[in-house]
């Protein structure tokens, strides 16, 4: 299980927080999944990133964000199980006009291969999909419990708050980087994205 830490562990936790949850989607996923009853789960990826820098940006906070990516951990690994679980959320959050994205981390492995053409690895907690995102600004974590806010950000936040893009080569998927950040610097230019590294 992935318990992150308090907000208020984490150097620029707080300044990082309060930015996110300048996107009232984002504060509306986390006030309700928190008494879903999942045990291991985050709000990740794109949807704080991206309401940081639109905020800095003097743009909406919700601005451009294409999804919104709950990950969670859950051994049944079959397709019913997390479908139910898909389709309790959209139920939860229906009345947002959003597209929420919710993977069961223990289920990657699955159907990574035949995506990409290569292996995921094992999956133990839902913070093991985090670790491999193909960006480390992005590799973020943020969810609620009844003691307040959790983060997770194995490669800290300075990178994300700073604007600048670096890869995660833990994975040989450099084309999903270049896609993604090409993506990003379209619609926030003053990004500065860093290379893929030749050998990774």
């Amino acid at each position: 299980m992935s318990t992150g830490v308090p907000v208020d562990q984490v150097a620029n936790g707080q300044t990082f927080l309060d930015l996110v949850l300048r996107n009232r989607f984002n504060r509306i996923i986390l006030d309700r999944v928190c008494d879903f009853g999942f045990d291991d789960w985050w709000l990740t990826a794109g949807c704080l990133a991206q309401s940081l820098w639109n905020v800095s940006t003097n743009r909406p906070a919700e601005n451009e964000i294409a999804d919104y990516d709950l990950f969670y951990y859950d051994p049944d690994t079959s397709w019913d199980a997390e479908d139910n679980v898909i389709t309790a959320i959209a139920e939860l959050l229906s009345d947002l006009p959003i597209r929420i994205e919710v993977r069961n981390q223990a289920r990657v492995p699955i159907w990574y291969r035949q995506k990409y053409g290569i292996e995921y690895g094992v999956v133990n907690a839902a913070s093991d999909g985090i670790d491999r995102f193909a960006y480390r600004t992005t590799a973020i974590g943020l969810r609620k419990d009844a003691d307040g806010y959790r983060l997770y950000a194995p490669f800290g936040l300075d990178a994300v708050l700073s604007g600048t893009i670096s890869p995660n080569p833990v994975l040989p998927i450099r084309q999903v980087y270049e896609a993604k950040t090409a993506r990003w610097q379209s619609i926030w230019p003053d990004l500065r994205v860093m290379p893929w590294p030749d050998d990774a």
